[in-house]
């Protein structure tokens, strides 16, 4: 750092003693590319190791991505990269081709895990997305178009938008991101700057520039852990569309309640949700008592024993703070034997 001497002084004065004070000029150019390539650089090598090409066979070659989350070869990708596979290659980042076995698959959230035998293998971790902040880092690794081992980076552009997967269930909590995403990148990572997967790449919007979505890393690892637990997963429903949203300050001290809650965007006609009379605009803000502050916290809680149970939920209505009864059902979900 360049450092600039001041003396003061004057006509019949001593000059003072010297004071140091920083050049305050921004960085140039090529030191900021510097460190922002060599961001992305690490990244790339840390989690490309971790990163598959998978090519599958149902009737004709597919493919996609996918990411080794354990030693022992559990992978993650998209439900829409394997569902209905006749056969499931990967290959690794060191060459290596390896069959892979269907372990569990959720169309419901598009996710599925699959597994390999081969040996030697890196794995990355899933990081927090509830930490996420729009304008961070965000890196995709992936194959578009069979090309493997391509990095892309870009920036969360938003957060919290909402999807319909390939069974229509509609996905909560979607990142969306500008780092270039091509047909093929579907189930690989989008990681942060420390090599930690914030998303798993899903879709992209054709006619648009830059527009492209990832599931959320914490919905990521609810619904693996629970695929390689289970093979498939049994989960309650209350139809309701929403996302993340901000309380007021004033009214959260009122009703003693936490920051943010969940904003019911929509409610599927029919539903649990409708038959409690819940309505649009309400936010969810405790389910069965227990504070709800996310999309991820209430699936955390719609599991398989809450299916036909009346249970309370709160909502915040304007102002008012209100409890209706509510009997989650059944999402309809199929195991891995029967995915025709």
């Amino acid at each position: 750092m360049k450092i600039r001497k001041i003396y003061q002084g004057g006509r019949g004065m001593e000059p003072a003693a010297p004071v140091t004070e920083p050049l305050l000029h921004p960085a140039n150019d090529d030191e900021l590319l510097d460190a922002y390539s060599q961001t992305i650089a690490g990244v790339a090598e840390k989690v490309g190791h971790a990163v598959v090409n998978i090519r599958v066979r149902r009737g004709q070659e597919a493919g996609g991505s996918g990411f080794i989350v354990a030693p022992d070869g559990y992978i993650v990708t998209n439900s829409h990269v394997v569902h209905g596979a006749e056969r499931i290659d990967v290959t690794l980042a060191d060459g290596r081709v390896s069959p892979a076995r269907l372990i569990g698959d959720d169309p419901e959230s598009d996710l599925a895990v699959i597994r390999t035998d081969a040996p030697n293998l890196s794995f990355i971790r899933f990081g927090d997305s509830r930490k996420l902040r729009v304008g961070q880092i965000a890196i995709a690794v992936g194959s578009p178009f069979g090309f493997q081992q391509t990095v892309t980076a870009g920036v969360v552009s938003a957060l919290g938008r909402s999807m319909r997967s390939q069974s229509g269930r509609l996905i909560d909590n979607i990142i969306q991101t500008d780092a270039a995403l091509n047909p093929g990148n579907s189930g690989g990572p989008l990681v942060n700057s420390r090599g930690e997967v914030i998303g798993v790449n899903t879709a992209i919007i054709q006619s648009a520039q830059g527009i492209c979505f990832a599931i959320a890393s914490n919905t990521a690892e609810l619904v693996a852990a629970w695929l390689i637990k289970d093979l498939f997963i049994r989960r309650s429903w209350i139809g309701i569309m929403g996302q993340t949203a901000p309380i007021h300050p004033r009214i959260a001290r009122f009703h003693r309640l936490q920051n943010q809650g969940i904003l019911i965007l929509g409610i599927e006609p029919g539903s649990p949700a409708a038959l409690a009379q819940a309505r649009e605009g309400d936010v969810l803000v405790a389910f069965q008592g227990e504070p709800v502050s996310s999309i991820d916290e209430l699936q955390r809680r719609l599991v398989a024993r809450e299916i036909g149970v009346e249970s309370p939920i709160t909502v915040l209505r304007r102002t008012e703070l209100l409890e209706l009864k509510i009997r989650p059902r059944e999402t309809p979900s199929r195991s891995p034997h029967h995915l025709n």
